[in-house]
């Protein structure tokens, strides 16, 4: 841009009002200062804007042409004035979630619920994967925050624990008492002659779990992969098999005992559950009110 911005406004507003005195009180400053400003401006473009006469003034062609452009410059700046004020009143804004199906469910919508009724403007979108999709998506920016098991090694990730979670191996009394009938066997053999039913190889639970089955010499000979918790819930309750579970998903089941705990030798290790920003990126303020929101409800 040639001219410095406040020539053009004062041209804008001569214009607008085709008077001096009008557009001097508009923009509070002296008449003088706009008859130069104007000048200054024609001398720069090298062309008449105006034309002047005891009664005021009127647009030369050019002064026209320049007229109409800046009518849809300055409405372009109004607008964006407005929609800034429209958010910081009433804080609009985006937040972008990752989480699995299953943490949405059980830990997720919690925090959702109160948030979304303290900040009805801000726009969430939730990106339903495992941890390990959710912190890839973390890392290219394409999400804000990630509801994920604690990653441990991860150098760019800020971690915010939120829940501990236990898990367990749970089945039907039918479907252990078949399973014992069946295959002649006893509880401490259950694992080698059962239907192990595992989330699938690429999710952090089930990479949890091949670790303590290869700690303790646990061997597994029939694996049914699953691809969500819920599902797996499901299929304990079915009676299609054992089945690796997180104990707080099925706490009203473990009560009214439709699913039976089985209890290992080596009690598995409890794993921390929490909240992921990457520190790659830049936080923004709908994430700052979410992350504060979760603070101040001793949530974080």
């Amino acid at each position: 841009m040639d001219q410095n911005l406040s020539y053009y406004r004062i041209f804008y507003t001569v214009a607008k009002y085709q008077n001096l005195s009008h557009a001097a009180k508009e923009l509070y400053i002296s008449q003088p200062a706009i008859s130069k400003a104007i000048t200054k401006l024609e001398s720069n473009m090298e062309v008449s804007l105006f034309y002047r006469n005891s009664r005021g003034v009127t647009l030369t062609e050019e002064g026209t042409i320049l007229y109409q452009h800046l009518q849809d410059a300055f409405a372009s700046i109004d607008q964006a004035e407005n929609a800034i004020h429209k958010i910081q009143t009433l804080g609009i804004g985006q937040l972008r979630i990752g989480a699995s199906t299953t943490l949405c469910k059980y830990i997720l919508l919690p925090y959702l619920k109160d948030f979304v009724a303290r900040y009805p403007h801000i726009k969430i979108t939730i990106e339903c994967h495992s941890t390990f999709q959710t912190l890839a998506l973390l890392e290219k920016g394409d999400i804000d925050i990630g509801l994920i098991g604690n990653p441990d090694k991860s150098k760019d990730i800020i971690f915010y624990p939120v829940k501990t979670i236990q898990d367990g191996f749970v089945a039907t009394q039918t479907y252990l008492d078949n399973l014992l009938l069946r295959e002649n066997c006893k509880m401490d053999e259950v694992f080698s002659k059962c239907n192990l039913m595992l989330l699938d190889e690429k999710n952090i639970s089930r990479n949890y779990i091949d670790e303590y089955f290869k700690t303790n010499e646990i061997q597994p000979k029939q694996i049914l992969e699953v691809s969500n918790m819920d599902l797996l819930i499901d299929f304990a309750k079915t009676g299609l098999g054992i089945a690796c579970v997180i104990k707080e998903f099925v706490h009203s089941e473990l009560l009214d005992q439709s699913l039976l705990e089985i209890i290992m030798p080596t009690p598995i290790e409890p794993r921390e559950i929490g909240f992921a920003i990457s520190k790659r990126f830049p936080i923004s303020s709908s994430l700052n009110k979410f992350v504060d929101f979760c603070r101040k409800h001793d949530r974080i």
